[in-house]
């Protein structure tokens, strides 16, 4: 199992998502490079933006393929705004690894961002994102943490395409 600790805490958590202003939860969750990642370890570096997709639900989401192609076009303007861009992958532990992969497969990723995978919807449970209905795993969101992990942008989307840009993120973070 990958998070133990993540396992005892979605039990305390609130099932809605974290609102701006308010600490966003900590947790732990391995990277598709492997590693273990701790959002208060990123935060205390630099801020954050924490973006969830929908992980595999059947298919590549194009809407997240896009979102992220956006991300990556901007990878200088984030590090020059002082953002860590971490995004998080959910889905079922089986093949999660595998098709996290292959989402990154014509990304060109840069070694800067992380992709954490969420297996069997720890994070998303946490934080209150889990779009339980058929063919659907998360709703898409964008959280934007400072060094305290304060939410200082956040956004939820009940829809596929409804998705925040490099440009509103850069905004908000109040870096454009």
């Amino acid at each position: 199992m990958f998070l133990t600790a993540l396992s005892v805490a979605v039990a305390a958590e609130p099932a809605h998502p974290p609102a701006q202003g308010s600490q966003a939860p900590d947790f732990s969750l391995k990277s598709s490079r492997g590693d273990e990642v701790r959002l208060s370890t990123l935060t205390g570096e630099s801020r954050v933006v924490l973006v969830v997709l929908r992980g595999y639900p059947g298919y590549q989401c194009p809407f997240c393929n896009r979102q992220v192609q956006d991300l990556v076009k901007n990878e200088a303007e984030f590090a020059k705004a002082g953002l860590k861009v971490v995004t998080v992958y959910p889905g079922p532990a089986a093949d999660l690894g595998q098709r996290a992969n292959e989402f990154l497969q014509d990304k060109n990723f840069p070694a800067a961002y992380e992709m954490l995978l969420d297996p069997d919807y720890k994070f998303t449970n946490l934080y209150g994102l889990r779009w339980d209905a058929p063919k659907e795993t998360a709703y898409p969101s964008t959280f934007v943490l400072d060094k305290n992990r304060v939410i200082v942008f956040e956004k939820v989307s009940g829809q596929h395409g409804d998705r925040t840009t490099s440009a509103e993120i850069l905004e908000a973070a109040g870096k454009k």
